[in-house]
């Protein structure tokens, strides 16, 4: 019984990887049902059975989460365009589809997130100097690293990151109060990995990525994905699935910190750092890299976001 669930799974997130890499084109349910291979009569109950949505659902709901990010990270452009870019063919469909979803219009939207954003930075550049920043030019690594007072930020820069492929099991819906889930499927994971003794490998790490900015999606819908990264060769199936992490450049912030410093250094990121740089997050998946197993209560943890200059 858990085999064929399993299988399940693993089509499931081969359509929902594909949805993911294809957001602004047309899709119909016979490609859908296709790439699951599975019956069109009968892929629509399954992929709401699995994801708690129908295809149409799930696909027009990350549209718009897109189209609200993309209202954050580029204020100046036209509504028009980030409709077009989210797979909108008329502004109009958008607009109604937006204020039903979020409860109001995009454009007020926007203007109500720009009020935020400069509040934010106005608070952000009064606080106390404990949390100043100081940037440097590093000779080995010929790149740009930033300094803080703040104990548990180790380093902090801006590089670029080659692809990566992982191995993942996804989740939708945060773990955060259901850490027998996590453990769960990181065991699972783990598992997995170890019985192709792909642990031990050199360039072996793990990763939590995020597929949703967490802004905008809504806590029960937000997708995480536990990740470890194989060889692009290695085979996956069931509910181990297999993608690949874009080239680019990130910001990297390395941490050494408790379960409850995460949101304290995630409002460090987007209070501090990104006001005070030249530098916005891209339109892309972040996540948070582990290069060691925690000792004790203290993780040490890389948070990986990808960004573009200003």
């Amino acid at each position: 019984m858990q085999t064929k669930y399993n299988y399940y799974i693993g089509n499931i997130n081969k359509v929902l990887d594909y949805i993911d890499k294809n957001l602004e084109e047309p899709f119909s349910l016979e490609e859908l049902s296709s790439i699951a291979n599975f019956s069109k009569f009968h892929f629509h109950r399954i992929f709401f059975t699995i994801i708690g949505e129908s295809p149409f659902q799930y696909i027009t709901r990350l549209r718009l989460e897109k189209s609200a990010s993309l209202m954050l990270s580029r204020p100046d452009e036209k509504l028009s365009s980030i409709a077009s870019l989210c797979g909108f063919s008329d502004l109009s469909i958008f607009s109604r589809n937006f204020k039903k979803h979020f409860n109001i219009p995009p454009s007020s939207y926007r203007e109500n997130t720009i009020k935020k954003s400069n509040t934010s930075q106005t608070k952000s550049n009064n606080k106390h100097i404990e949390d100043k920043i100081d940037i440097y030019f590093c000779p080995e690594s010929k790149t740009t690293k930033w300094t803080s007072t703040m104990e548990i930020i180790k380093n902090v820069e801006v590089k670029r990151i080659p692809k990566m492929t992982v191995a993942y099991i996804r989740s939708i819906g945060p773990y955060k109060g259901n850490d027998a889930l996590y453990k769960k499927h990181r065991d699972v994971l783990f598992a997995w990995a170890a019985s192709r003794e792909l642990i031990n490998n050199a360039n072996f790490n793990y990763l939590i990525l995020y597929h949703d900015n967490p802004n905008v999606a809504l806590n029960d819908t937000q997708r995480m994905s536990l990740c470890v990264t194989i060889p692009p060769e290695t085979e996956t199936t069931g509910v181990i699935g297999k993608m690949d992490i874009e080239e680019g450049k990130y910001l990297i912030c390395q941490f050494e910190l408790s379960t409850q410093d995460f949101p304290k250094a995630w409002d460090w990121i987007y209070g501090q750092w990104f006001p005070q740089n030249h530098y916005i997050p891209d339109d892309k998946p972040y996540f948070e890299l582990y290069p060691e197993q925690p000792k004790g209560e203290i993780f040490k943890v890389n948070f990986c976001i990808p960004v573009k200059a200003v």
